[in-house]
């Protein structure tokens, strides 16, 4: 999260003392909440973070999928596993809607969230970004 080619379409930690505040309050918020970003590891590696999540730091979008993947990561599918897996779990929790937002530029990450069911919903101007949701249903 600290690469800036990794975030450039998004927010990119200035240190690792903000990087550890940032993880920490996703940490705090899944305690909280009973879901959050997971950790992804691939071949004992670290290859990204992401899954089902209430940003503490842009809190009132309600449930989304977020993530992020280190270079290496990028084109392998991990980003599809981590939506599907966000979904199975929004539906575990009986969600009806899960949300997701993709920078105009990243069109890799509009077209895992769209093969997974999510659709445009509208431009959201003060974050430069689109604003995709899914429904669900309840379970």
């Amino acid at each position: 999260m600290g690469d800036a080619e990794v975030m450039r379409h998004t927010y990119r930690q200035d240190s690792l003392r903000t990087m550890r505040r940032h993880i920490a309050g996703h940490w705090w918020q899944a305690r909280r909440l009973g879901f959050g970003c997971w950790t992804v590891r691939h071949e004992g590696r670290v290859v990204g973070f992401g899954g089902l999540n209430d940003d503490p730091f842009d809190p009132g979008y309600g449930p989304e999928v977020a993530y992020f993947f280190a270079r290496e990561a990028w084109g392998r599918g991990f980003a599809g596993e981590v939506v599907a897996a966000s979904l199975e779990r929004a539906r575990e929790l009986g969600l009806s809607t899960v949300s997701a937002f993709v920078h105009p530029e990243n069109a890799a990450s509009r077209r895992v969230l769209e093969r997974a069911g999510f659709a445009v919903e509208r431009w959201m101007p003060e974050m430069t970004r689109w604003l995709l949701r899914i429904e669900l249903g309840r379970a």
